[in-house]
């Protein structure tokens, strides 16, 4: 079950039309057996297993989640998911990094997404990004997280608090408690940017 949108400029209505169709398909209940946001908490408004929501920028994909469950509760606008994978890729459509979490949610008018849970973000030059949440800004193409974040390339290891980041880990800032463990070797971990203000 994949989502996929025509253009930037045209995705709102489309996914809000799209999800709804996904969710009402095969696969969905509407029984309200129990709520993955807590005891006591509202119900879902449906329920969805083996979840793929892909997010395309013109036909080129720019990432796709992957989720055993979901669940959406219109009123929220808010989909929430477990055990999750997302994919991102590159400009020219290559895989170029995975998350993984324990849960998600994912707001549906925005497509902003959070990771809980054990994230780890892995790319595909051997950089990986640890925390226990990490926000991800769909339309700025950028991810963030006010908790502990360790990075690891090659042995070399940054770990600090207010994290920013593009999902390739390429550029990424700490704005406090920086701490490093360097291995020794010449051109492996970039220096920390500081935060702008």
């Amino acid at each position: 079950m994949t989502i996929r949108r025509p253009s930037r400029s045209r995705w709102g209505a489309t996914l809000v039309i799209g999800l709804g169709v996904l969710l009402a398909g095969g696969g969905c209940s509407k029984g309200r057996t129990g709520s993955p946001i807590g005891s006591g908490a509202e119900l879902p408004d449906q329920e969805v297993t083996d979840f793929v929501l892909t997010e395309t920028d013109q036909g080129r994909p720019q990432w796709t989640l992957y989720a055993r469950y979901a669940a959406t509760y219109q009123a929220k606008n808010l989909v929430v998911s477990r055990d999750i994978r997302v994919d991102f890729f590159d400009d020219k459509g290559a895989r170029s990094s995975e998350l993984t979490a324990n849960s998600g949610e994912i707001q549906q008018q925005t497509r902003d997404m959070t990771a809980r849970g054990n994230v780890v973000l892995q790319t595909t030059e051997g950089t990986r990004m640890t925390t226990e949440e990490l926000h991800f800004s769909n339309d700025r193409q950028r991810i963030t997280s006010d908790r502990l974040v360790h990075v690891d390339r090659a042995g070399d290891v940054l770990e600090g608090i207010g994290f920013e980041s593009d999902p390739n880990l390429h550029h990424f800032e700490f704005r406090t408690q920086v701490h490093a463990t360097v291995s020794g070797r010449p051109g492996t971990l970039p220096a920390p940017r500081k935060a702008r203000k």
